[in-house]
């Protein structure tokens, strides 16, 4: 009997130096101007994650081997027509990463994929977006910071495995019109199939959508995760 109350007692320990460790990490985490606390050194970011190692940030290149990314925002050919990425990364939060794992296994069986446009983004991309789309149903407002600035949203689409194409979507990427919300029907039917493949199988592995962007998803459970402005260079050092 007083095994079992050490036990119980150890655990009870165990959880509540957790709790008071991630509290206390937290509140280091800097408030920024609009009173959002976002990781901006990479030593609180590890910390993190030696606390709770579901909150590494996993590169997807690396995690799901022959992945393919089209990083638009790492190119101009994207909304902003600006360069805002050093380079075309992808990352996402460990369990978001095998969630998106399960699915690319699952297309891949019916002969298709998955294609990344976006997946983690700093902060700081997020307020440079807001500069050139005001509208909250297409970019995210840094007042509220972006589920992708916490490494919990990704953009995608399906491709062919045989040819690489994409498959007949409502919309191009990033297409700001009623035309990308999932609502929208004035599409051919092959679109309508098509977008229901996407949000069913990402549905059925634990995302939700966006009801304005056919291409967007969140990881659901992404609250429990900081938002984050680390550079794609600093992640890097770091994954070696």
């Amino acid at each position: 009997m007083n095994n079992i109350k050490n036990k119980i007692v150890s655990k009870a320990l165990i959880i509540f130096l957790f709790y008071f460790s991630t509290i206390s990490l937290t509140q280091e985490i800097p408030v920024n101007e609009f009173g959002l606390k976002v990781v901006e050194s990479i030593e609180t970011y590890q910390k993190l994650v030696e606390l709770d190692s579901n909150k590494i940030l996993v590169d997807l290149e690396k995690f799901i081997p022959g992945i393919i990314l089209d990083i638009k925002y790492a190119t101009t050919n994207n909304f902003t027509g600006t360069r805002l990425y050093s380079k075309p990364k992808a990352y996402l939060r460990l369990p978001a990463a095998k969630a998106l794992k399960k699915i690319q296994k699952e297309l891949k069986e019916k002969g298709l994929e998955v294609k990344i446009f976006d997946a983690y983004r700093p902060y700081s991309v997020t307020k440079l977006m807001w500069e050139f789309v005001k509208d909250d149903r297409y970019a995210a407002d840094p007042r509220k910071g972006s589920r992708h600035n916490r490494g919990c949203a990704v953009d995608l689409t399906i491709v062919n495995s045989v040819t690489g194409e994409e498959l007949l979507m409502p919309t191009d990427y990033d297409d700001f019109t009623v035309k990308a919300h999932h609502s929208y029907l004035g599409i051919s039917e092959e679109q309508k199939v098509n977008r229901k493949l996407l949000r069913d199988v990402m549905e059925k592995h634990g995302f939700e959508i966006l009801t304005s962007e056919w291409w967007h998803y969140d990881f659901i459970g992404w609250n429990k995760y900081e938002l984050m402005n680390l550079t794609f260079e600093k992640l890097e050092k770091i994954s070696k």
